[in-house]
């Protein structure tokens, strides 16, 4: 980082100082490590994969042809719309910030359990997913029981869930440089992954039916014998529209750019591009990936009924058995450090609300080792808390219930309705006191607007789609948090909340601010 001067420190921290807090974490991380953190965390090789089944199981190949793009808009109209308000507000936990600043109190607060409630969960659901793939792919090398309808099974999956969790906490716990070396190695991976598998299934193809990506065929109920991976409908539009949750679900996780904020020089300009560059080129690949993947398929007809197992029949059926473990080994890799991205991403969030006070234990919470910089108790904090979700959900699923697709379901509208917030409380607070400047990423107010109204829409869209059969539960879950943190609020937060720092509270932290980084080094 040659290029980041002492002027460009400076800068950086005005702008923190500016928003009443102290450099505690280091800033060590380049505009493409900020990049790749986002792109990590979206890993096409992850959520692209573990979730085929959702397409090729429902609308068939135009549930990748024409849904994956569309998908993608979807998401991709979320991300313009952060990268405009993180240019101007550029901290870590960046969305319970922008909720605060940008509306009021309660609408930060609430952003912020959104927000964490989907990262925690989804840092379980990515290294649940990873199981998955491991037990579909390389567990049977060394004779791994992965029956998780045994009990020594259900063991394997809990104990392995744990051991990578822990390992992608030790290695934040022991500073951004390694985690940032390590997520941009991830970058490379799955860009070179992505298209290595492209070409194989390219090339092991037995023909290219380019007809099939715009080719709509119910296979809504399939595989039969089995819980299938959608329930049986006659409505084609309505199957298409379940299926557009691969999409959506696998381009997330660029808000990582924003927790990571502090912790990336020329922040203002390095997040937003971060963001916005992640989801093209996600989109890009993770595209060219799936359709050379839908060409690759021996049979539709016989893919929808593989159900969740379809990549490995798919792969195995046209790829050089040598070429393909070299393939899971690196896909493994990948979902790893996808996992490794979203621990740093949860650590921020949990770090930045409780530095304002918004968690029990806040000081603990909000503690930075001075040795490694980096918030070590929320690291440990949010990965534990991953860990145990899954465990509780494993139960359930095994019980015979669908809860854990279910709860997943929601993380996601979780997730999106923390990107929401702020964005579309950005409508009326551009140009205002809240929000007088735009930043030096800048799309303009009126661009702006545009595209907070649409994520409104999508918003929508995504909620619809989101609690549909078979996870109609997940309306009730959602509406029943709405009311539990209403509840809260009134009884307990309202009174006790303070929120971030604004106007003359930011001048009263001065010497604070002084006193905090002197204690560790940083003036």
């Amino acid at each position: 980082m040659s290029d980041y001067t002492e002027n460009d420190k400076h800068q950086d921290l005005q702008v923190l100082h500016s928003m009443g807090y102290a450099q505690e974490l280091e800033r060590r991380m380049s505009s493409f490590s900020n990049f790749a953190i986002s792109f990590s965390i979206i890993c096409i090789l992850s959520g692209g994969i573990n979730s085929l089944a959702q397409a090729t199981a429902g609308a068939g190949g135009a549930a990748i042809g024409i849904g994956w793009p569309l998908g993608c808009l979807i998401s991709g109209v979320f991300a313009l719309g952060m990268a405009q308000i993180a240019s101007a507000y550029p901290t870590a936990g960046g969305l319970y910030h922008w909720g605060s600043i940008l509306g009021n109190r309660f609408t930060g607060w609430l952003t912020a359990w959104f927000n964490l409630l989907g990262l925690v969960t989804v840092l379980g659901a990515i290294n649940a997913g990873t199981w998955g793939f491991f037990s579909g792919s390389i567990a049977g090398w060394f004779g791994i029981n992965v029956d998780t309808t045994t009990s020594a099974g259900f063991a394997n999956q809990i104990i392995f869930v744990a051991m990578i969790t822990a390992v992608q906490a030790l290695i934040n716990h022991l500073g951004i440089k390694l985690t940032a070396k390590l997520t941009d190695f991830s970058g490379y991976l799955i860009f070179a992954t992505a298209i290595a598998l492209t070409l194989v299934c390219l090339f092991g193809a037995s023909s290219w039916e380019i007809s099939r990506l715009w080719t709509f065929t119910n296979y809504s109920g399939l595989p039969q014998g089995d819980a299938p991976v959608w329930p049986h409908t006659e409505d084609m539009w309505y199957i298409f529209a379940l299926g557009l949750l691969l999409p959506i679900y696998t381009i997330t996780g660029y808000d990582a750019s924003a927790h990571t904020s502090e912790e990336t020089v020329k922040a203002a300009h390095s997040v937003p591009r971060g963001m916005v560059s992640s989801v093209i080129w996600s989109a890009f690949f993770g595209y060219l990936m799936l359709v050379a993947f839908v060409l690759a398929i021996p049979n539709m007809d016989d893919a929808a009924k593989q159900g969740w197992n379809v990549f490995f029949w798919t792969l195995d059926s046209v790829g050089n058995p040598f070429i393909v473990k070299l393939l899971y080994v690196a896909i493994f890799v990948s979902q790893f450090l996808c996992g490794l991205a979203t621990v740093t991403s949860v650590s921020r969030m949990i770090f930045a609300f409780s530095r304002d006070g918004g968690l029990p234990a806040s000081k603990l919470l909000a503690s930075v080792s001075r040795r490694y910089r980096t918030p070590s108790i929320a690291i440990w904090v949010g990965s534990v808390a991953s860990v145990l979700f899954v465990w509780g959900a494993s139960l359930v699923t095994i019980a015979g219930s669908s809860a854990y697709t279910i709860v997943v379901s929601c993380t996601v509208i979780f997730l999106f309705l923390s990107f929401a917030i702020p964005i579309a409380l950005g409508i009326s607070a551009i140009g205002t006191a809240k929000w007088p400047k735009m930043g030096p990423w800048d799309m303009g107010a009126g661009l702006y607007r545009v595209v907070a109204g649409l994520v409104i829409l999508s918003m929508i869209v995504i909620f619809v789609i989101g609690v549909q059969p078979p996870n109609q539960w997940a309306l009730y879950i959602t509406v029943g948090f709405l009311i539990l943190t209403g509840i809260v609020w009134v009884a307990f937060e309202n009174r006790r909340f303070k929120g971030p720092p604004i106007g003359e509270e930011v001048a009263r932290r001065k010497a604070e601010i002084a006193a905090a980084e002197a204690a560790i080094g940083e003036r």
